[in-house]
């Protein structure tokens, strides 16, 4: 699965602040860095309201990681109702 600019952008920006995905889970309140891990291969994305706290932590911009969560999420949209149109095509 390819990546998308969120995904490369919360695994880029956290190896440029230095942390480990453990590091950021436990910093964000989570038991386990599969959470983290979760978010950077495209499984799930961080929830919205932690965007602020996350940037905060990764040293970046809350606006950069807010369109790219923003983007993801159209596409995510987009992709879903293009799979279920055609679905209703056959």
């Amino acid at each position: 699965m390819k990546k998308t600019l969120l995904e490369e952008l919360l695994t880029e920006k956290r190896i440029a602040a230095n942390l480990t995905q453990k590091e950021v889970a436990k910093l964000l309140g989570y038991e386990s860095a599969q959470y983290v891990s979760n978010w950077e291969r495209g499984i799930s994305q961080p929830p919205a309201q932690s965007l602020k706290k996350i940037a905060h932590l990764y040293r970046a911009s809350a606006e950069e990681l807010f369109d790219a969560f923003l983007l993801n999420a159209i596409h995510k949209a987009q992709n879903d109702l293009k799979r279920k149109f055609n679905m209703g095509k056959r």
